[in-house]
């Protein structure tokens, strides 16, 4: 577990140095690579398992030990405002864009996106903590493609409030993830990938 948290703390002060520098792609993908290093699974290494499975497995652990709701708190209390308008933008919603790149199957778009949105503000008038916290990721997961993949521009102005929206997010939930693991040093979080390893 120390060597996840080691690395994932790493990757959240670079993060808050591009913040500082006022470079939210940079911060944005920092944070997830934090992210990343808390949850990910070295027994994954060739891809036999979804990213997936392993984020909601980790969501599950996360939750299980939040016995003080800090996720709760951070959700609605912290950030509740920057949540509806990320969760409303269909750029950060995987089938608008399989749509887009003309994939067969994904002419109702619209209407997946109506019933996703159902499914969202009945999480949020619930605060289904848990639900939002899939869905979120699920849309984050997109913004992060957008970002790794070079299907965006560096400091562009095309997807600034997804962007920014993002970075408030992350920057807000990863601390408490690594925090919560800390408290906890003792659960079951797996064995890390590319453990540092002699010649």
């Amino acid at each position: 577990m120390g060597l996840r948290v080691h690395r994932a703390i790493s990757w959240i002060q670079g993060a808050e140095q591009a913040a500082g520098r006022e470079d939210a792609d940079t911060a944005f993908i920092c944070y997830w690579i934090a992210f990343n290093a808390a949850y990910a699974q070295g027994q994954d290494l060739h891809g036999l398992f979804r990213e997936t499975e392993f984020r909601q497995w980790y969501f599950d652990m996360i939750f299980s030990v939040d016995v003080r709701r800090i996720i709760y708190e951070a959700i609605w209390q912290r950030f509740s405002g920057a949540l509806h308008p990320f969760l409303s933008n269909h750029f950060v919603f995987e089938p608008f864009w399989r749509h887009h790149h003309g994939e067969e199957g994904f002419d109702d778009w619209r209407e997946r996106f109506r019933a996703d949105q159902r499914y969202v503000n009945e999480a949020l008038s619930r605060q289904d903590t848990p639900r939002i916290l899939t869905v979120l990721f699920r849309r984050l997961y997109i913004l992060r493609n957008q970002l790794v993949h070079g299907g965006a521009t560096w400091s562009g102005g095309v997807n600034r409030q997804q962007v920014e929206g993002g970075k408030e997010i992350m920057a807000c939930l990863v601390p408490h993830f690594v925090n919560l693991m800390m408290d906890h040093p003792n659960e079951p979080w797996g064995v890390p990938p590319y453990p540092p390893v002699d010649g």
